[in-house]
């Protein structure tokens, strides 16, 4: 559902992506992980759209969620806002899976709230639900976590477990390689290239 071939950026004359290969197919919760500066962000930003890489290809197969390492929220407008315009940009009939995703997220009192007034594990969790909202086929997932409690955590990774079992193809891109045991490969981002793909049972 997602697949990556020989993809290549530059910065002027630092080599940041030097031919990433990379393929996550349906029902799979694939991470990339690597230090911070390693082109992780990089790499999720040429996956979704908002950058074009020097070289390469990437296909996709359905409809596309992707949640950035930094939520892009109007501070002034309140969680209820924000779905109601995604909802409009997506064409939802309806609101029910957000309305799932804030009960699992544990938010829903915060619905009426301006963002501005939100901590930063709350501001993720909206964060995180726009990205779902519309039941995407391929979800991009860039430090997702950051920010949540210890129960916010365990919460998330149900979620990914469901979208799994869903169908879904999730790429979950983090500098934390103790997540491995969540995942169903893991690869590592270095030097501009993933190496050391390891299999999880």
């Amino acid at each position: 559902m997602l697949t990556v071939t020989g993809v290549r950026k530059s910065y002027g004359k630092r080599s940041v992506l030097r031919g990433v290969d990379l393929a996550v197919g349906r029902g799979e919760v694939v991470g990339v992980v690597g230090e911070n500066g390693a082109g992780k962000t990089t790499l999720l930003r040429i996956l979704c759209g908002q950058l074009r890489a020097d070289a390469g290809s990437v296909e996709l197969s359905g409809r596309l969620g992707y949640c950035p390492q930094n939520p892009v929220l109007n501070e002034d407008l309140t969680v209820d806002q924000h779905l109601r315009y995604f909802q409009i940009a997506y064409r939802l009939p309806h609101l029910r899976r957000a309305d799932e995703l804030i009960e699992q997220l544990g938010f829903g009192d915060y619905r009426g709230a301006a963002v501005k007034d939100l901590s930063g594990g709350t501001r993720q969790k909206v964060n995180l639900v726009l990205a779902l909202m519309h039941d995407p086929a391929v979800v991009l997932l860039d430090e997702p976590y950051q920010g949540f409690d210890w129960e916010t955590y365990l919460r998330f990774w149900d979620i990914a477990a469901a979208l799994r079992e869903a169908g879904r193809a999730v790429l979950v891109i983090s500098h934390l390689a103790y997540d491995s045991v969540r995942l169903d490969t893991t690869h590592r981002l270095r030097g501009g290239v993933l190496t050391h793909a390891v299999a999880v049972a």
